[in-house]
């Protein structure tokens, strides 16, 4: 059984020092393939590098390159060319991660807006999919993706969080879904029990958001509560159970699904 995690923070400070044991145990749980993300230029650069570093073959370990609507102020004249550039890489598979927080609101509104637009008009120019960020923005998400979407060869909503009508309005623009432990969490996740049984085959992923978003399900827990790819199985578990699906037959389509929404080899 093999699994893709399409969403793993490698570059967080809490990976330091343990990159190799980190990944030897997400292989030994079955997560063959991981895309490590870009939330910053600085932060997509080291995603790479560490790609280059840690996967000598290069059928393992992909990136994605953008910035975060947290660190949108950050965006200079700079940014697109250096994010163009990483872009460009036979290892960089996806623009982002970009798009729209309204909920904590760390960047301007107006700011986030102009930089998810220079994210899209990237992903346009380079024909390349879309790594999405969207927290208490759907309507505002939506609005500026029309503008683009008949251009872009593809965009998955990360870490799906919301609702029904949300969920139903990134299906009819034929966006992909991301799911991630928050499903695991019995204080806030429940309301995607039944949600993700409508999210079609082709059109679900699966992530582990690590180091973020432990599944609370998991047993035993680690005692340092990180959260760690190897734990992808455990979102699997839950999803599975929610679709009525068996754990295997999940796990084939989803992995199915990442690997042609990011072009990723085969393994054997």
């Amino acid at each position: 059984m093999q699994l893709i995690d399409i969403g793993v923070n490698l570059t967080n400070p809490s990976f330091d020092e343990r990159h190799m044991a980190v990944l030897e145990r997400a292989y030994a749980a079955g997560v063959q393939q991981l895309v490590l993300t870009g939330t910053s230029v600085e932060g997509s650069e080291q995603a790479l590098q560490l790609c280059v570093k840690l996967d000598e073959s290069g059928q393992r370990l992909f990136s994605t390159a953008g910035i975060h609507p947290h660190s949108a102020s950050d965006w200079n004249s700079d940014s697109a060319q250096r994010l163009r550039s990483l872009l460009g890489d036979s290892r960089v598979r996806a623009v982002g991660e970009c798009g729209l927080d309204f909920n904590r609101d760390f960047s301007p509104r107006p700011q986030q807006e102009k930089v998810l637009e220079e994210h899209l008009a990237l992903a346009v120019e380079l024909q390349l999919p879309v790594f999405l960020h969207e927290r208490d923005a759907n309507q505002r998400l939506l609005e500026i993706l029309k503008d683009y979407r008949d251009h872009l060869p593809a965009a998955v909503v990360h870490c799906f969080t919301g609702e029904q009508a949300a969920l139903f309005s990134y299906l009819d623009l034929d966006l992909h879904i991301g799911i991630t432990g928050w499903i695991c969490d019995e204080r806030r996740g429940t309301h995607l029990h039944p949600l993700v049984r409508e999210i079609p085959r082709g059109r679900l992923m699966l992530e582990s958001d690590a180091p973020y978003l432990l599944p609370r399900t998991l047993r035993p827990k680690p005692k340092n509560g990180r959260n760690e790819p190897a734990y992808l199985p455990e979102v699997l578990r839950e999803v599975a159970l929610h679709r009525n699906e068996t754990m295997e037959d999940l796990a084939l389509h989803s992995t199915a699904c990442a690997r042609r929404f990011f072009g990723l080899p085969a393994i054997d």
